[in-house]
């Protein structure tokens, strides 16, 4: 093989494993930064400003009112928590409403809270995403009855 093809084959090399340390780098300093960083109280968030503070769900006439957020698979399969009319978070930092130990969960990963007068389901910036069904949640997204939120390796559901 030429010197030059040698060359430029191993600065190549050389050039993405730095990409791939930088990256790695990048990836930890994020989720280090947020275990430091308080979970945000109303005020702006990653889709804007917050007007009010958020109602508790009204459902529409005939409609069914979600009572229980129910983990249906992962750590805490089984697990039923009230809707109280209170914001949920969900992730591994401690002050968690919801602690789950799961390497695919971000410290911080989302929020379970009653808008305009149904659940909504937030992600709260995560790396691996939140998803809703199929869809991975970019804005907060109503939640309907049954449908699986899921996080990591852990799923949740409304229920009545």
């Amino acid at each position: 093989m030429p010197d030059i093809v040698q060359a430029v084959a191993r600065f190549g090399f050389l050039l993405l494993l730095w990409l791939f340390v930088f990256a790695a780098a990048r990836t930890v300093t994020k989720d280090l930064l947020a275990q430091r960083r308080p979970a945000p109280a109303g005020g702006p968030g990653p889709t804007g400003p917050v007007s009010a503070p958020p109602a508790p769900a009204r459902p529409g006439k005939g409609a069914q009112t979600a009572q229980w957020l129910v983990v249906t698979s992962g750590e805490l399969a089984g697990r039923r928590f009230v809707l109280s009319g209170q914001p949920i978070s969900i992730g591994r930092a401690p002050d968690s409403t919801i602690v789950i130990r799961d390497d695919f969960a971000s410290n911080r990963h989302a929020r379970v809270a009653p808008r305009e007068g149904q659940w909504m389901v937030e992600d709260l910036g995560s790396t691996n995403g939140t998803y809703l069904g199929r869809a991975r949640v970019t804005q907060p997204t109503p939640v309907p009855l049954g449908v699986p939120i899921r996080i990591g390796r852990s799923s949740f559901e409304l229920r009545a």
